[in-house]
């Protein structure tokens, strides 16, 4: 089965969580800043940082399965987006999708490093090309991204998504599991659907 694909943000709408839209002024503010003295713009990079990182972190442990080197690579990953925080493009895609772009090049990085001292031994690094996307890390990322969007929706939303996707109630099930009409667990799966799809969502080619 393939992995879906998902879309950046683009345009603003109501039917908007207090978080993303605090994320959107947060990526507003540092476009700003990028025009502005260095002091200043390490100080809103400080912001995006303190936002965005513990995704970044979740991603690189998943792919490396250690806290150390999940660490290596998130610092890497900050590191990169400060030297190039000039090249992000609003317009191309969402701030949390360019660092996510970035995050794959780190751990693409990281896997070919550890790869070398233990070339004659049977270590899980995946054997593609540079330059080439390895589908584990999308896939990772798409788990990541989505159970950090499900846990923005908050209650009782999130709850109902989680029930549907990760255990595969139907409508009815998850009504009498949560005590909910019908009609309110059929509403809210629309509108997170809608969400999901038009907000938060992170494409494979940015960056």
């Amino acid at each position: 089965m393939s992995d879906p694909v998902v879309r950046p943000i683009r345009s603003a709408t109501s039917d908007l969580t207090p978080e993303h839209t605090a994320d959107a002024a947060l990526t507003q503010r540092f476009v700003a800043s990028l025009a502005q003295d260095q002091r200043y713009a390490h100080d809103m990079f400080a912001e995006v940082y303190q936002r965005w990182s513990a995704l970044v972190y979740s991603v690189a442990r998943h792919a490396m399965r250690d806290d150390h080197e999940a660490s290596e690579v998130t610092q890497r990953v900050f590191i990169s987006a400060w030297q190039s925080r000039d090249g992000f493009n609003p317009a191309a895609g969402s701030l949390p999708g360019w660092l996510l772009g970035i995050t794959r090049r780190r751990i693409a990085d990281r896997w070919r490093e550890r790869s070398r001292p233990t070339s004659n031994t049977t270590d899980e690094v995946p054997e593609t090309a540079e330059g080439t996307e390895d589908p584990r890390v999308s896939q990772i990322i798409d788990q990541v991204v989505l159970a950090d969007e499900l846990a923005r929706l908050g209650h009782p939303p999130g709850d109902i998504m989680r029930l549907a996707f990760y255990d595969d109630l139907t409508h009815v099930e998850i009504a009498e599991r949560l005590s909910l009409p019908i009609g309110t667990v059929k509403s809210h799966i629309r509108r997170s659907l809608t969400r999901l799809r038009t907000r938060l969502e992170v494409t494979r080619d940015e960056q």
